[in-house]
């Protein structure tokens, strides 16, 4: 075993967990991991040469040993000021256990960073995990244009939105002064 070698499995046993940007050479994974969901009527089908040409849009968590746990998409759209979350999934023998949790704020975190005022997501499911990650269900009226007109009416879909937090700001500097006065 080389050095590399070590350091690349000593960092993966002290950083399991990890969410990070994918990559094109993704795509085959973030496909297999969308699968399951696409068959359930879940997710919307989507080809697996889209997955490589939208692998930027997407982050990826990645258990101690590398495998894919989980991932989610930020599109965003010239000339509006809202973005939508899509192709949110998590392995089955991983939910309820943060991943999601963990891609989410990855996620909003890159939105804040390109000024965007508001998260988009619409799920045929219940919205319990958008609930608990703090949207709020509403309507189109301030959705992405593009994102609306795309939206198949025959899927029933509930829409949900989350503002987004700006970039932290650094707190003022305060200067205190002792005072001066004498009794």
């Amino acid at each position: 075993m080389t050095t590399a070698s070590r350091q690349e499995v000593r960092s993966r046993a002290l950083a399991p967990g990890r969410v990070r940007i994918a990559g094109p050479a993704d795509a085959a994974a973030l496909h297999a991991l969308s699968e399951p969901f696409m068959r359930s009527g879940a997710l919307r089908r989507r080809a697996p040469r889209l997955y490589a040409v939208t692998a930027r849009q997407f982050f990826v968590a990645e258990d101690a040993e590398g495998e894919l746990e989980g991932c989610v998409a930020l599109r965003t759209y010239p000339d509006e000021p809202a973005a939508v979350l899509h192709n949110f999934c998590v392995r089955p023998d991983r939910q309820r256990r943060g991943v999601g949790a963990r891609l989410l704020a990855a996620l909003l975190a890159e939105a804040a960073a390109r000024s965007v005022s508001e998260v988009f997501a619409a799920t045929t499911g219940g919205g319990e995990s958008f609930v608990r990650g703090g949207f709020r269900e509403t309507d189109a009226a301030r959705a992405p244009r593009t994102w609306v007109a795309a939206l198949d009416p025959a899927r029933g879909s509930r829409i949900f939105v989350r503002p987004v937090a700006g970039p932290a700001q650094p707190r003022p500097v305060r200067h205190w002064r002792a005072s001066t006065q004498t009794r």
